[in-house]
């Protein structure tokens, strides 16, 4: 008896091992469930303006700084720029092509020419990509409280 214990407590932990390696938590904790798709969270931000959700989407880049902040494929060649609350965590630099689940307040916002510079910096383009920059621009952004990216 107290060999199919252990075996079956060993066989449980190995399980939970795998399952907590298969994903990167940051900020609280994100599960997939009721996380919306890319057209879906697009449909309900073109009706409301804003939401509180979960999304779940491809990585397309991350800053280069520090990773303190994401843009997510939206399909179409719409991104969305995901921020996180206070600056209280940051995603690695080199998480770009993996799937993001992110919970958080989704918005749309003006960035300034100033502040679309700076992010364009921070991604690590070029001078002359950064100069080209001058207009304002209406973006839907995302305030994250936590982060689950696929490892």
């Amino acid at each position: 008896m107290h060999k199919f214990l252990f075996t079956s407590c060993l066989v449980a932990f190995v399980s939970l091992a795998a399952i907590a390696q298969e994903a990167a938590y940051f900020g609280e904790k994100v599960t997939a469930k009721d996380a919306m798709q890319p057209a879906e969270f697009l449909k309900i931000m073109d009706q409301k303006g804003e939401a509180n959700t979960k999304l779940e989407a491809r990585i397309n880049g991350v800053c280069q700084m520090k990773g303190c902040w994401m843009t997510l494929d939206m399909g179409n060649g719409r991104e969305v720029m995901v921020r996180f609350r206070d600056y209280g965590f940051f995603v690695p630099k080199d998480a770009a092509g993996k799937t993001a689940i992110v919970a958080g307040k989704a918005s749309i916002d003006t960035l300034s020419v100033e502040t679309l510079r700076h992010y364009a910096q921070d991604a690590g383009k070029s001078k002359k990509e950064i100069d080209t920059i001058t207009q304002p621009e209406q973006r839907v952004s995302f305030i994250a409280n936590g982060v689950m990216i696929e490892k």
